[in-house]
């Protein structure tokens, strides 16, 4: 044998490859067009191309073919392996017929092993046991006949072939006719042979194989028994050697059949025969030893996948072997005798595959980004793999073998564990973390095995899902998006991590005798309170970590950036009464936008300020979302809040509804925080043509909150619009009507904010809110810096106690000025002071993000006319305080009429003729309560007419149970007060992972040639991520960016949304047409109707959702759906025509 012809592909072509090569002998591999990248190809010492593309199976069937490649390329000698050809006795006589040697058994045994029939026949004459079973049956009558001889349950299995093709388990007679035709199609389709015979079935056997091998003079030994029970449908996941738990008297007496069973049907070469074995204490089976019964199953005459277990055990090279034999070598010339062979360890092979157990282990396709392989003593790889390799749908899902050996089954069992730990596949997803759970399973440690193991422990699917992305690929594939679209442009920034601006070893100037936190920790609530109240100077809090950026950015600051920042502010400004951190929409922003988990932020920003009080902004029952939730998930919110350390809980309802705050004050008040009642400030209660939101209207307010235990008060003037006259009336009346301490906090919108706090403390007021003066002003709150100026040696200085100088806060400066470079694309566009808000009250927290729901509809250029429609909405939904959520119903209405074209005077004139927002309808019908002065008739009346009502909020079983399940409480919260949110969330984390790691710089703009990214990707593990070049657009629109991570090359294709597309207009809803129902807004549409659909008056037959807001499109009149002319899920502009109707039929 001089040059070798291996007949088939990936890892088992690789292993013949390899085998010849350590034999002097040349090797030859074919392959389909589809396989031209693989790895089998590049391996073999010649390779050729076996047929055209577009037929990536039949390639490797094609006899013919094989044989002249065969011959023209100087071949002496073909290699089958296992699968494709290895059992076709036609093959083995072609290869024969051409003069060429074939490595395996002769064409008559591949006949007699191939038909099961045939190979019961022969075992029973060898002596070896067999299960009931049949001759062939032609029909579904004989099959009955049969099974009814044998008794239930039986197996309808194919004479011809394996694998668990054309097998099916029939417990009753109405089930063989189900299956029946099914088997046999089976059987034809993988086979070529549709015969079928029915065979006894044993309940939760064990699948136990013998590895022989034998020479072409008579020679054949065992190599003992591997243990295969543990499979799905009939296919093996990981095989062991030798099999655990069996008594060594079976062990003997299975090995011996095997070799009988070899003998008889003249076998040669390496194969192996199968059995079941099965608890039998009551030795009722045919055959039985020490409590079990065992049958012969059939015969595999070829290689076996799992080879790799025997040979790590035995110490024998089968595939050698199989060579050497082939050439002429007896198992003496081997040096293979049966007393010489003995199992020297275990070892377990574990296939690693391009599976999701989760989806029924659905295959996975795609390009693999990283692959790292395991190694170190006791591991063996088998695999055709690399990074960069495509994963194609043609072939079998094998990616890798992993055998993993020691002095035992533990000890093997610890080190494939250990192994699959190491293995980073990235790119498809895979079935290692199932792998993983398996081999710790305490049930497959203790070697209770069954071919039932899975059915018996489905959890093992269901609670390792396969996943494409890790703490690599997912993030470079991030990385790759955002260098070829640029979304926020380039970057322009001259410091690129404002963190280098810091300084950690810097220390304050001063400290605090005594801080909040302290208080608070020692002391709780009630004292701190009182603390506060009987305070010399003012108590500062700074809002630079939420409500600053929330005002100016958008809400997108990250969370390593404010952490980061938390960290020196806690450092340098210890005299702080608390940090504003967390609550009101940084929730929502972090999970919908950055990818961030705001729990895991609240943590970090709690280590990171120790000794600062933390303090967030909560809506009242509606805890962190835009409409009310059951008190059961309010309830559960704060206590988690609290346990992640979260200490001051400032409570409002948009509407200063008291009685919807009271399930979180009384939430708080069990979990030891400090409750503070918000009341929500709008107008001008010095003015006396105000008759609404009077003095006396927020004392009531104020009463009420006092009533339901809040520990202080806060004025929350989200608009900006508290006046110093306004506060010098208000902050005494409260004081002098109330014994707690009254706290403010406004936004500078119009640039004269700091007088109102210097009225304020004039008057008395215990605290204030303050910002870093870079995110200060502008519609975010006043600068800390100049309220620090501003009292300096006066009464009331809050630097006089310690912990609060002004240099310390210049000192923070430089950083947040980075900070806010770095995020310039978020920027609301107030460049100067707008005294504008005293008309249309936009509350400042609201303004930036306004901005952005308006770019997100197409109207960003005309932001002057949302704030008009701004004014107009307010005064058609009752001039309601504006505050999150109610502000955000006013702007989704603003936004709304701007971008659909509609006035105020359109909609007092026929209200029903528009689809408005679905939060401005559900705010009508009193989702978030009655504004004071009570909603705009009849306009409320006109929108509701022949509205469904608002159903209650109410909580499922299975909800309530997460909720009072610590590992499932934090995801349940999340998914049940911002569903959409939450689903982005994790959408986002299964393709990118964790993106929090990443580098704000990077995150934002990309990377840039030149540059190296590094990652700290978990503690103790960094990735170096570098851009080598960035491709051209291919016909899909795609690019290619190639990277390198930790110095290896990676290439990923990413989408360029910036390149050319073909642009298939949409037909345009004529204007007065009651059959043309059309887009009000822009955004993506979810269609509920179909083409033939009877329609209602009012019925919804699309909902658009943009930028957090839905709009509905509704039927004017009775009709039948004509035409749909957009699919589900499409992105719509404003006047697409969605649906034609057809007139109704006359009554």
């Amino acid at each position: 044998m001089r040059k070798l012809l291996i007949a088939n592909r990936g890892e088992i072509a690789i292993r013949a490859a390899r085998a010849a090569r350590e034999l002097g002998i040349t090797s030859v591999a074919v392959y389909s067009a589809e396989d031209r990248s693989a790895l089998h190809r590049l391996i073999a010492d010649e390779a050729y191309q076996l047929g055209e593309a577009g037929h990536p199976v039949r390639t490797y069937l094609d006899i013919p073919a094989i044989i002249d490649v065969a011959r023209e390329s100087g071949a002496d000698a073909v290699y089958p392996g296992y699968g494709f050809l290895s059992e076709s006795a036609v093959f083995a006589q072609a290869v024969i017929d051409a003069g060429l040697t074939w490595v395996g058994p002769t064409p008559a045994t591949l006949l007699l092993a191939g038909d099961k029939v045939r190979g019961r026949e022969s075992a029973q004459r060898a002596g070896v046991p067999v299960l009931g079973a049949s001759d062939p049956v032609a029909s579904v009558a004989e099959a009955l006949a049969e099974a009814d001889r044998i008794g239930y349950p039986v197996f309808v299995k194919a004479s011809a072939g394996g694998g668990g093709r054309g097998l099916r388990r029939v417990d009753d007679a109405d089930e063989v006719a189900r299956v029946f035709d099914v088997a046999r199609r089976e059987a034809a389709a993988a086979f070529g042979d549709d015969t079928l015979f029915v065979e006894q079935a044993v309940v939760r056997p064990r699948h136990v194989e013998v590895q022989v091998l034998a020479d072409a003079v008579g020679n054949v030994v065992h190599l003992y028994e591997r243990d295969c029970s543990v499979q799905r449908r009939h296919q093996k996941v990981v095989e062991i050697a030798p099999a655990p738990g069996l008594p060594r008297a079976l062990v003997e007496r299975l090995c011996s059949d095997a070799v009988a069973f070899a003998r008889e049907v003249d076998y040669t070469s390496a194969g192996t025969v199968e059995f079941l074995v099965w608890d039998d204490p009551q030795a009722r089976a045919a055959a039985h030893v020490d409590g079990f019964g065992y049958s012969f199953i059939e015969m595999n005459p070829r290689i076996q996948v799992e080879h790799t277990v025997t040979e790590e055990v035995t110490g024998v090279d089968l595939v050698l072997s199989q060579l050497r034999i082939a050439r002429g070598e007896s198992l003496p010339d081997l040096g293979v005798a049966q007393d010489g062979i003995r199992v020297q360890r275990s070892a377990i092979q574990c296939r690693l595959t391009t599976e999701d157990p989760a989806d029924d282990f659905r295959p996975s396709t795609g390009t693999i980004v990283v692959y790292r392989s395991p190694g170190g003593p006791g591991v063996r790889l088998d695999g055709a793999t690399y990074a960069g390799a495509d994963v194609t749908p043609f072939y079998d899902s094998l990616l890798v073998k992993l055998t993993a050996s020691g002095a035992d089954y533990a000890s093997a069992a610890r080190r494939a564990r250990r192994a699959l730990s190491e293995f980073s596949v990235r790119g498809v997803s895979t079935n290692v973390g199932f792998l993983r759970a398996l081999l710790a399973d305490p049930d497959f440690l203790d070697g209770r095995l069954t071919t039932a193991f899975l059915d018996e422990h489905p959890s093992l699917m269901t609670s390792h899902p396969a996943s494409t992305v890790g703490p690599g690929s997912g993030l470079l594939l991030r990385l790759s998006e955002v260098t070829v679209n640029r979304p926020y442009g380039e970057s322009r920034v001259t410091v690129r991590d404002p963190a280098e601006l810091l300084a950690p070893d810097q220390v304050a100037s001063s400290s605090p005798n005594v801080t909040a936190k302290s208080v608070l920790d020692q002391s709780g609530p009630h004292a701190l309170a009182a603390w506060l109240r009987g305070l010399d100077h003012v108590a500062v809090t700074d809002t630079t970590l939420r409500d600053a950026h929330q005002s100016l950015l958008a809400t997108r600051l990250r969370s390593r950036d404010l952490v980061a920042g938390a960290a020196a502010q806690a450092n340098l400004l210890p005299g702080l009464f608390s940090l504003e951190c967390w609550g009101g929409a940084t929730f929502d922003a972090a999970l919908r936008f950055l990818g961030d988990d705001p729990w895991t932020r609240l943590e970090q920003l709690r280590a990171a300020a120790p000794g600062v009080l933390t303090q967030m902004l909560i809506r009242g029952r509606n805890a962190l979302g835009y409409a009310p939730y059951p008190d059961d998930v309010v309830t559960a919110f704060v206590g988690e809040a609290r346990a992640a350390g979260m200490d001051v809980f400032r409570v409002f309802d948009a509407l200063n509804s008291v009685e919807r705050t009271r399930p979180v004050i009384d939430a708080v008040r069990e979990h030891g925080g400090f409750a503070e009642g918000a009341i929500c400030y709008t107008g001008d209660l010095v003015d006396p043509h105000e008759t609404t939101y009077t003095l006396d209207y927020y004392l009531r307010v104020a009463e009420q909150f006092v009533d339901a235990g809040v520990h202080g008060l806060v004025i929350k003037d989200m608009a900006g619009l508290l006046r110093p006259p306004a506060a010098s009336r208000l902050v005494p009346a409260l004081r002098d009507r109330f014994d707690v301490p009254v706290r403010l906090h406004t936004h500078d919108t119009a640039g004269g904010q700091l007088a109102t706090y210097l009225a304020a403390i004039a008057a008395g007021v215990d605290g204030v809110d303050c910002a870093s003066a870079p995110l200060s002003s502008g519609g975010s709150q006043p600068s800390l810096g100049a309220l620090l100026a501003a009292l300096a040696h006066a009464d009331r200085d809050p630097s006089a106690a310690g912990g609060l100088d002004l240099a310390d806060a210049a000192a923070l400066e430089p950083y947040w000025n980075a900070v806010r470079d770095l995020y310039s694309p978020f920027e609301a566009g107030q460049r100067s002071p707008a005294t504008g808000v005293y008309r249309y009250e936009v509350p400042g927290g609201q303004l930036s993000n306004l901005r952005a729901q308006a770019d997100a509809l197409g109207v960003g250029d005309r932001f002057a006319d949302v704030l008009d429609a701004y004014h107009e909405a307010n005064v058609l939904l009752g001039r309601p305080v504006k505050v999150t959520p109610s502000s955000k119903v006013v702007g989704d209405l603003a936004v709304w009429m701007v971008a659909a074209g509609v006035t105020s005077a359109d909609l007092l004139a026929d209200p029903a003729r528009h689809d408005l927002p679905a939060s401005v309808i559900a705010f009508l019908q009193g989702q978030l309560g009655v504004p004071e002065g009570g909603f705009l008739q009849p306009f409320t009346d006109q929108v509701l007419a022949g509205k469904p009502p608002l159903s209650a909020p109410v909580i499922n079983p299975a909800d309530r149970a997460a909720l009072g399940d610590p590992a499932q409480r934090r995801a349940a919260l999340t998914r049940l007060m911002l569903p959409a949110e939450a689903k982005a969330f994790d959408a986002a984390r299964a393709t990118y992972g964790d993106v929090s790691v990443l580098p704000t710089h990077a995150y934002l703009y990309g990377l840039e040639p030149g540059v190296t990214e590094v990652i700290d990707v978990a503690p103790g593990q960094q990735m170096f991520v570098e851009l080598d070049a960035i491709g051209d657009v291919d016909a899909t629109g795609r690019r290619s960016v190639h990277l390198r991570a930790n110095g290896q090359p990676v290439a990923l294709r990413v989408v360029d949304e910036r390149a050319p597309k073909s642009v298939n207009a949409r037909p345009k809803a004529e204007p007065g047409n009651p059959a043309h129902l059309g887009a009000s807004v822009p955004g993506v549409i979810t269609i509920l109707v179909k083409v033939g659909d009877q329609v209602q008056p009012g019925q919804k037959v699309a909902v658009i959702e943009a930028m957090k807001m839905e709009s509905a499109v509704t039927a004017g009149t009775a009709g039948t759906v004509e035409a749909v002319h957009v699919q589900d899920k499409a992105q719509v502009e404003t006047g697409d025509l969605v649906v034609v109707l057809s007139p109704a039929p006359p009554a």
